[in-house]
């Protein structure tokens, strides 16, 4: 299960690319905005300051990430329980918009065609996804958890690689572009300085290492694991007197349906 306080610990890291993302998207009268795989619910909230005559919805499907939500509800602004790999609205949407939550269904490349069938002729679709998936941290814990006594646990064995799951920007613009739209696509790689005491792995603990800390048995296993994993983070971000650096790249996609 998630941890929305985990989560919004670096909160303004993560937000940024939300507000990026969307300062791209160009209907301003939009009727009906939708935020598939919302999170916690502030940065959903916040559509509702940018889409002036919109519905805002929020679609995720943990239980403790809507329930952080729905603190953020109001009169135009709700949130629903829903699966990213098969949510469908009751009638297209004029926006949809999906931060750092696509890379989670391992097959959304190919379901690039039904997430556009959700938006109405001339509507938007909008999403971020990670594009550091072989990057240093994602290794550490692929390399810890193919150690003999971790892949001997078979609901960790069972958690799946997303090494390749993100893909190129130009891969999506391709997808897209084939189906008519008029995409805009562009890769960022923040440097993000993070401080405080392994950084790295609070960030991680966050996002990544989610689905693993879940397959784990029990708290002392999941506490093992992360001070296995701890040291081979502060090796491959080494800390500095300012803090530690962490490059983060981010794939965007922007496509306006015909």
């Amino acid at each position: 299960m998630w941890d929305p306080k985990q989560y919004a610990r670096f909160g303004d890291e993560r937000s940024r690319p939300f507000y990026e993302l969307v300062a791209q998207i160009g209907a301003d009268d939009a009727r009906t905005v939708v935020d598939l795989g919302c999170g916690p619910g502030g940065l959903t909230a916040s559509l509702a300051n940018r889409f002036i005559s919109a519905q805002i919805i929020g679609v995720d499907n943990d239980p403790a990430m809507l329930r952080s939500a729905a603190t953020f509800a109001s009169e135009r602004v709700r949130f629903e329980a829903g699966d990213i790999a098969t949510w469908m609205p009751s009638e297209p949407v004029d926006v949809l918009v999906s931060n750092a939550a696509l890379q989670w269904d391992l097959d959304h490349l190919a379901r690039l065609p039904t997430f556009l069938s959700h938006v109405v002729h001339g509507g938007w679709f909008a999403f971020q996804v990670p594009g550091n998936l072989d990057d240093a941290h994602h290794q550490a814990i692929r390399a810890l958890r193919r150690e003999p006594h971790w892949a001997s646990i078979p609901t960790l064995a069972a958690v799946p690689d997303r090494t390749h799951v993100s893909r190129p920007a130009a891969e999506y613009l391709d997808a897209l572009a084939r189906l008519g739209c008029k995409v805009d696509a562009w890769e960022t790689t923040y440097a993000h300085i993070l401080t405080g005491p392994d950084p790295v792995l609070e960030w991680v603990k966050g996002t990544a290492l989610r689905p693993v800390l879940d397959a784990l048995p029990d708290d002392d296993v999941r506490a093992e694991f992360l001070s296995e994993l701890a040291p081979r983070l502060r090796e491959a971000y080494p800390s500095r007197p300012y803090g530690t650096p962490f490059p983060f790249r981010r794939v965007f996609v922007v496509a306006q349906k015909p």
